[in-house]
């Protein structure tokens, strides 16, 4: 009888995302491994380093250029019209300054999907990245390019943003793809109810030429609330171990402190390394 396959599930967020890099951290310390990791938005950009077995990779290069003008700035969005400089993002740091590790993420039999979302149809789109090539990285930087502040990435043919904005908590996708049992990351607290985007407006004039995103973005407060709403659900079941903050984390989106990016890492850690036991025995 062939085992279920044990999932790793990353929930974006921004900055938010350095709690989940603290939990995985942890686990990568404690030698835990999974059959696979999907990742959206920040997930995606972060979550990579699992399968490169680069634990404080995340928390280090964000901490290094938090300040950085070529890494994150309303500069660079005038610029050229990302405020996350894809160039320097998504080259110049994993291929000069704080080098990814190729050959350790391809020889690591892990999946690593990530989501992003279709700007033309309004619905999510799942990309196996086998190897993180140049076209793997352009499927990253479209998980991780939110509306507004991004220009719409084209790869393979989709024109794609944010994939937060489809499917912010994609358990379902990897349940279907045969991950039984997961453990997802939160980066909000149990309890947290998303409400209407206070920007839709801005959204429906930004985006006009594609009233399907727009329509998907109007109704994400919706999605997201069921997915969370699941999550917890599949958890009494068993299926699912969640990870998440206490309380809120309360760091901005596009957090330029250092002392705030190790706060909110130190907090994930935390949490890893409190519910360790129960971690251990559900991957059991």
């Amino acid at each position: 009888m062939k085992e279920s396959k044990i999932g790793l599930v990353l929930e974006g967020g921004a900055m938010r995302g350095l709690f989940s890099v603290g939990v995985m951290d942890v686990l990568m310390e404690q030698g835990i491994s999974f059959d696979g990791a999907i990742g959206v938005s920040a997930g995606a950009a972060f979550g990579c380093n699992y399968k490169s077995g680069q634990r404080g990779r995340a928390i280090r290069y964000n901490k290094r250029f938090a300040g950085d003008k070529r890494y994150c700035s309303i500069s660079s969005l005038l610029k050229t019209g990302n405020l996350f400089n894809t160039e320097f993002c998504y080259d110049t740091i994993p291929n000069e300054l704080d080098v990814f590790d190729y050959k350790a993420y391809q020889e690591n039999p892990m999946e690593f999907w990530v989501v992003a979302s279709d700007v033309h149809t309004g619905t999510a789109v799942y990309k196996k990245l086998k190897s993180c090539s140049k076209t793997d990285f352009e499927w990253m930087r479209a998980s991780a390019s939110m509306p507004l502040a991004s220009k719409i990435v084209k790869v393979d043919g989709f024109e794609l943003l944010d994939g937060g904005m489809t499917d912010s908590i994609p358990l379902k996708k990897f349940q279907e793809l045969g991950y039984e049992k997961n453990i997802v990351i939160l980066t909000q607290p149990k309890g947290f109810t998303k409400q209407k985007n206070g920007l839709q407006w801005l959204m429906r004039i930004a985006l006009h030429k594609y009233p399907a995103l727009v329509s998907a973005m109007a109704q994400r407060h919706i999605m997201y609330n069921k997915e969370t709403e699941y999550v917890f659900e599949q958890e009494k079941r068993g299926n699912v171990l969640v990870l998440c903050p206490e309380t809120a984390l309360g760091i901005r989106r596009t957090e330029h402190n250092p002392e705030e990016l190790q706060r909110v890492y130190d907090l994930g850690r935390a949490v890893a390394l409190q519910n360790l036991p129960r971690i251990k025995s559900f991957m059991e």
